[in-house]
């Protein structure tokens, strides 16, 4: 009956039997050459696309790290340059003092040179006038006494001068 019912439907159980074990052979092979190392392969692609993401977040992660940083380090700059600057600018007030200074130390010695330059000068004229005074007295002597010139001695002229200076 059985087999009346499926030769009616036109099938052969001994082709059917062969074909399902052909089937499941197939079914086999497939599985452990295909199915599995496909679902292998795929795992494994996820556990890579996995790690990447997480390794994205991670280095999303030190970006962020690293921005921050970089921002304290751009500060830390910035007020290490103002401190140079302020630094520079005491320096320059102190430098600027120092040369104030220098310039009145040279003004005060150029100052005493001066003075003793014009010290000099006036003993220079002093001593041209007393030698001027000497020839004049010397003359005037003469021409009082109505001597000859050789007869005058010298000590009296030097005398003469001498109680002119003390006038």
């Amino acid at each position: 009956m059985e087999n009346a019912l499926l030769s009616q439907l036109g099938i052969d159980w001994k082709l059917f039997l062969s074909q399902a074990v052909n089937f499941g052979i197939l079914l086999l092979v497939l599985t452990f050459f295909v199915y599995k190392p496909l679902i292998k392969v795929i795992k494994e692609r996820n556990k890579k696309l996995e790690e990447g993401l997480e390794k994205a977040k991670e280095a999303d992660i030190r970006l962020k790290e690293v921005d921050v940083i970089g921002k304290e380090k751009i500060k830390e700059a910035e007020a290490t340059s103002v401190n140079i600057i302020k630094a520079t600018e005491n320096k320059a007030k102190v430098l600027e003092q120092e040369l104030q200074k220098k310039s009145e130390e040279k003004q005060l010695q150029m100052q005493k040179d001066l003075e003793a330059s014009y010290k000099k000068q006036k003993e220079q004229s002093e001593e041209l006038v007393l030698k001027n005074a000497l020839d004049l007295v010397r003359k005037t002597i003469i021409k009082t006494v109505e001597l000859k010139p050789d007869a005058i001695d010298e000590a009296l002229i030097k005398k003469a001068v001498e109680s002119v200076k003390h006038e």
